[in-house]
């Protein structure tokens, strides 16, 4: 008897176990719905979301918020910065400064090997007006001119072939974005943001973006349009607050085309700058705009990785007074912040999260998308 009645308490232990096993998949199955982005299934990561939640779902708080930032590169801070799960780094000139290719290329091999996540590893090597890498023989003879020198010299066919070879080296040295190329309309010398772009009107500058994007994607390196919604004749953003008073049409019948053009062409970053824009939102910069960004989601239907210009710039600490731009930025649909002040905005934003200031859909959705990314992009 006593037989029997064990018999069937194993059974019954197992039934339960089943369908609390069955239950809990039931469960985890709600929440990747409920975690899914509404235009996932028009994503450039589509094929990723999946795996990339698995991952997402494992991850802590303090490992979540990490991945959200796009840090400024200072070696000396990056064993300690390890431990705050970075999402990636920024380089600049000095840190190509009297480096060979073997030696940056090991440096940010060991840089990897000190973070758990994989990193994004980015730079802005546009050419001409901008150079990181190439400025210096070490890397190459002469630095990259201009992509509108090139295609002045020998048009799209020389273009090609110097992007190419400029993406190749980026690619050789370990980094896997390029925050390239500037999508801004500029046809007048006197605008600040003149010698970075194309220079051409909106049809010249958007057939410029979409071969520029599709160069960057046969390479297999990824590329960032900047800055959105489009810069116009405003001053520099990295010494003060830039007003753009133009009309909501002027963005729309012009500065747009460009982004619209490299969304065609499955760009998977676009950078947003830190202008106030009046015709879309009078009291933020673009970068802390929930206007803004809604344009870029739902206007331009852009499903890939938006992220801010430096956080740190002027336009945006003289703006923010409460120490609270980082959360702003999450808030506004953000998902990757660049920062030179790393530590204490991550220490922000898991206040904020903590405060319940940044939900958890929130959060969860901007890093399933910069997972699903890094997943797309073969970095992870």
């Amino acid at each position: 008897m006593k037989k029997i009645i064990l018999f069937i308490g194993i059974i019954l232990i197992g039934v339960g176990i089943y369908f609390s096993f069955d239950s809990s998949k039931k469960e985890v199955q709600e929440k990747i719905i409920a975690l899914e982005d509404k235009d996932v299934e028009k994503s450039i990561f589509k094929k990723y979301y999946s795996k990339a939640i698995k991952t997402v779902d494992k991850m802590s708080l303090d490992e979540k918020v990490g991945q959200l930032f796009l840090v400024r590169y200072e070696k000396e801070k990056t064993s300690s910065q390890a431990n705050y799960y970075p999402g990636g780094y920024i380089l600049f000139a000095r840190d190509f400064e009297n480096h060979t290719k073997d030696s940056i290329k090991s440096e940010l091999k060991k840089l990897n090997e000190l973070n758990k996540y994989p990193l994004v590893l980015g730079v802005d090597e546009e050419g001409g007006f901008v150079t990181r890498v190439s400025r210096f023989k070490a890397f190459r003879e002469e630095a990259f001119k201009a992509p509108k020198d090139y295609y002045l010299e020998g048009g799209y066919k020389l273009l090609e072939e110097k992007e190419n070879e400029k993406l190749s080296l980026l690619k050789e040295l370990g980094l896997n974005l390029n925050l390239a190329p500037v999508a801004d309309l500029s046809v007048n010398k006197d605008d600040f943001i003149y010698n970075r772009t194309f220079g051409e009107d909106k049809d010249k500058t958007s057939e410029y973006i979409t071969n520029m994007v599709k160069y960057a994607n046969n390479n297999k390196i990824n590329s960032c349009l900047k800055h959105f919604p489009g810069y116009g004749n405003n001053k520099d953003t990295h010494t003060g607050i830039a007003i753009d008073e133009r009309s909501y049409e002027t963005f729309e019948n012009e500065d747009y085309l460009p982004f619209k053009a490299g969304i065609k062409e499955n760009v998977p970053t676009i950078l947003v700058s830190h202008n106030i824009v009046k015709a879309m939102d009078d009291k933020y910069p673009a970068s802390l705009s929930k206007k803004v960004i809604k344009e870029l989601r739902e206007k331009l239907k852009f499903s890939g990785i938006i992220m801010t210009d430096d956080l740190e710039m002027e336009a945006v600490k003289s703006y923010v007074t409460e120490g609270k731009a980082a959360t702003m930025a999450i808030n506004a649909g953000n998902d990757m912040i660049i920062t030179s002040d790393f530590e204490s905005m991550k220490d922000e934003v898991i206040n904020s999260y903590n405060n319940k200031e940044i939900t958890d859909e929130t959060l969860n959705k901007a890093v399933i998308r910069i997972i699903s990314w890094k997943y797309y992009s073969n970095i992870m």
